[in-house]
């Protein structure tokens, strides 16, 4: 086992599930902190901004600042704001990102945009709109999506995410989406920035093989998967993983932190 010395976790599945603990994450997470362990949680959540998660992590029992939260909205921000600064984004999520997207030109219809941007899926995602943004896309739109999540979980089970529709849309255009949150190497590089570790000595724990662990270990880190969340049998058919727990209550003991 490599030397550890700063942790990337997942959010959604590793630390809860409908921002309920998952069993143990709490007493892992502060056992992280006592060790002088950092941490950056890293999330393809789409629903909130950095300062509502920190928010509703801190009422879930985590001790957590919004500047160690890395999201797939401020990776997409700040990837608009470099490579499309006057261009004119729709953006299709489950939640107003605007309060992340500061110096975004963001606009109200898929027909006066430049940029056609998808985020996490919700009932937002009609056929309709759906189909707009096809036809803008048709005429010469860039696409981005913040991330490639196929699915995800919550307490009532699996819900198709945003990526399936990324997926239909790169397929009937002939376009090719740019992804901005896991499992883009950018967006780990920009969250080893936060955490002050290189990847050679951090890892990620998440509960999805292809955009957590193999994503990570495309970058250079270590990737731990966790059997909660979204994990499946079969899982490693898809991908290969340094470590695989039963969840993060494991971790500590894993890095030899006594648990």
């Amino acid at each position: 086992m490599r030397d550890i010395d700063g942790l990337l976790l997942d959010i959604d599945g590793v630390l809860s599930i409908s921002w309920e603990p998952i069993p143990g994450s709490i007493e892992a997470f502060d056992a992280f902190r006592s060790a002088g362990t950092p941490v950056c949680l890293i999330t393809n959540t789409t629903t909130y901004t950095r300062a509502a998660l920190a928010d509703t992590l801190r009422g879930a029992g985590f001790d957590v600042r919004p500047e160690q939260i890395v999201t797939a909205v401020t990776a997409t921000a700040q990837y608009l704001r470099s490579s499309f600064p006057d261009a004119g984004a729709f953006v299709l999520s489950d939640g107003d990102a605007r309060a992340d997207m500061d110096g975004v030109m963001l606009v109200m219809t898929p027909e006066d945009a430049d940029v056609i941007v998808l985020g996490g899926a919700s009932d937002d995602f009609t056929y309709d709109v759906i189909n707009r943004c096809f036809r803008r896309l048709m005429d010469g739109a860039a696409l981005i999506a913040m991330h490639r999540n196929m699915y995800w979980k919550t307490a009532e089970g699996f819900e198709l995410d945003g990526g399936a529709f990324v997926t239909g849309l790169e397929s009937a255009s002939g376009t090719e989406a740019v992804i901005c949150g896991k499992p883009s190497s950018a967006f780990f590089g920009a969250a080893l920035e936060v955490l002050g570790v290189p990847a050679a000595r951090a890892a990620m724990v998440g509960d999805d093989i292809v955009n957590d662990v193999e994503g990570a270990r495309a970058a250079g880190l270590a990737g731990i998967l966790v059997r909660t969340g979204k994990y499946r049998e079969g899982d490693l058919e898809r991908g290969t993983a340094d470590a695989v727990v039963d969840s993060l209550a494991d971790v500590p003991a894993w890095l030899g932190l006594g648990g």
